[in-house]
């Protein structure tokens, strides 16, 4: 796990090795353990590494392979590396180092752009060809991994990060009317390859990107289940699925436990961290480190839920860390949280997940994470309705579930020159919802969830929050077999017992029937949701600044009203109108973006 960065020149001139060194080292929290540089014609790359496989000097990135004539940089694990390495070594290749970086050159040297489909991992890599001048981006199935583009006349830089790509310079940081539409639509998804602001982009998950000496380039697409249901697992019965889901997630388990280094679990209590926590148990994991946050109650609500993540924690005997945040440490923590997002996030958890980071790195470098298993298999509340829906209706009865508001309300909110004259965000929806495959609206729904809205909301809150403290997080729920196998079972075992029903009946078989039978929690973080007194002084501060009012997006109006009221306005979905509007603000801020 690290941090990449780079920049490629096609109008004959040098790459800015200062524009890159500046880059490399904004990204050092992701890569503490060593820094690196490789410049050669129309191409310069840098590397921020985070030792995980092969802890010696030899995994060391950049990385060169003098012999193909090839340079690389790469982000994340590939957890088949072994068995690809074993492969290679056959057809003839041969290896200096332990690495998974040097399988990654190896493998594009043997199969070419294919070698993405052989990786099981999550990954960003940029490998230049020496001879050739071409130069080749990628990024796994699921987006895990993040790869931000910045794209000028002659010159293409590339990062892990968006800050990475500010501290560069020249970046166009205008607001993207498009990308701000979802924003305000969407709950903070921004889908690819837009970021919100217009000089930055980002390459899509399960990409491969080839882009030649005169700057042309061409996009292929490795992957996409179809969402259908497949002629091999006719007749499977419930307890069959149930079997399927829980071997592919043991196996799925199993990989992320490739590393050279400790690997712990962040451990919520609820169903899907605990299903990790007894699958590497059964794996016979011994002195396996679990990690909980909760926070102080606010408003009348809960903060934390110890009671199950301490129950699962005695019932397997882990080596068990509690962290209980205080409320004025919530506001004193947001503002480190928003430096490390690379795009404004609204979830209240984004905190959580920086502050439990923090503690976490102290005492391991890898952990597991049960993010995305709602997504894959059916787990929220509005999933059953979406279930009764005609398959042609799919898209506006998404938008009328998930959407944060109408396209009509953002009139009232926005000055006329950021709003999109159009419900873009609707058109994005119906687009993606008319792809041929996903039988059903629920099926088409789960698409959109899962290679969409998850990648840019919860999967990169977790990545951008976990490796500002150099953690590197690994999620088996988004294996890519497991989510292939998720995509193509029964919609009703899916919804079945209250939402994730294949996977509570897969629980049932390793975990505490307490743990699998509980009320579905979230991660509430109350000091936010009901703006506590330190968090509403920052966001009243940063909606006063002298810039808020110069940057003119939000009418005048609309934000008095929410300042008069801060706990009254909420969106359809209940959400915090007021956090919304400031988030934005305060990351602009933060990232110093005028």
């Amino acid at each position: 796990m690290c941090g990449l960065s780079g920049e490629v020149r096609f109008d004959g001139r040098l790459p800015d090795l200062a524009a890159v060194e500046r880059m490399t080292d904004r990204l050092a929290p992701r890569g503490p353990d060593g820094r690196g540089l490789w410049s050669q014609g129309c191409v310069a790359l840098g590397h921020r590494r985070l030792k995980i496989i092969d802890l010696s000097e030899s995994g060391a990135q950049p990385m060169a392979d003098p012999r193909a004539r090839l340079a690389g940089v790469f982000n994340g694990c590939v957890y088949n590396y072994r068995e690809l390495r074993r492969e290679l070594t056959n057809l003839g290749h041969r290896f200096f180092s332990h690495s998974d970086t040097e399988v990654v050159l190896a493998a594009y040297r043997e199969w070419g752009t294919a070698c993405v489909e052989r990786f099981h991992g999550m990954f960003a890599f940029v490998i230049a060809e020496q001879d050739t001048g071409r130069v080749v981006l990628a990024r796994d199935r699921l987006g895990i991994k993040p790869l931000y583009l910045a794209e000028t006349p002659g010159r293409l830089r590339f990062a892990s990060s968006l800050p990475a790509l500010l501290a560069a310079g020249g970046v166009d940081t205008s607001i993207d009317p498009v990308a701000l539409h979802h924003y305000l639509s969407w709950h903070a998804t921004v889908p690819a390859p837009r970021t919100v602001l217009n000089g930055v982009r980002k390459l899509p998950p399960a990409t491969v990107r080839v882009v030649e000496p005169d700057g042309t380039h061409h996009d292929h697409r490795y992957w996409q289940p179809e969402y259908t249901r497949r002629p091999e697992h006719a007749g499977l019965s419930a307890e069959d699925w149930t079997d399927a889901v829980l071997d592919a997630l043991r196996t799925a388990v199993r990989r992320r436990m490739v590393a050279d280094v400790p690997v712990g679990v962040l451990l919520s209590g609820g169903l899907d961290s605990s299903l990790i926590v007894a699958l590497l148990a059964d794996e016979g994991q011994s002195d396996l480190a679990t990690f909980s946050v909760g926070f102080e109650s606010e408003g009348g609500e809960e903060g934390d839920e110890f009671h199950y993540s301490d129950l699962v924690a005695r019932h397997f005997g882990t080596e068990h860390h509690q962290l209980l945040v205080p409320s004025d440490r919530v506001s004193r923590a947001l503002d480190g949280a928003v430096e490390a997002m690379s795009e404004p996030m609204i979830s209240h958890d984004v905190v959580a997940f920086h502050l439990l980071s923090e503690q976490v790195a102290k005492e391991v470098k890898v952990v597991q994470s049960g993010q995305g298993a709602d997504e894959v298999f059916a787990g929220y509340h509005w999933y059953p309705d979406m279930a009764r829906v005609p398959r042609a209706q799919a898209a506006g009865a998404y938008a009328e579930t998930y959407f944060d508001r109408p396209h009509a309300d953002l009139a009232h909110m926005l000055e006329p020159d950021v709003l999109p004259a159009h419900d873009v965000s609707g058109d994005f929806v119906r687009a993606h919802m008319a792809v041929p495959g996903a039988q059903t609206a629920l099926d088409a729904d789960l698409r959109l969830d899962t290679h969409v809205m998850m990648i840019d909301d919860p999967v990169k809150r977790v990545d951008n929050m976990t490796m500002d403290w150099g953690l590197e997080a690994r999620v088996p729920f988004l294996d890519h077999q497991l989510v292939e196998l998720a995509a193509a079972c029964p919609p009703e075992l899916k919804l079945a017992d209250g939402g994730k029903g294949v996977l509570k009946a897969a629980g049932r078989k390793v975990l505490p029937r307490e743990v699998v039978d509980r009320p579905k929690g979230y991660f509430p973080v109350p000091a936010i949701k009901h703006m506590a007194g330190p968090v509403l002084q920052r966001v009243r501060e940063a909606l006063s600044a002298p810039e808020a009012r110069a940057r003119g997006i939000f009418r005048r109006t609309y934000v008095d009203e929410l300042l008069a009221a801060p706990d009254a306005h909420r969106t359809k979905r209940g959400a915090n109108a007021l956090w919304q509007v400031a988030l934005l603000e305060i990351w602009l801020q933060t990232h110093e973006i005028t």
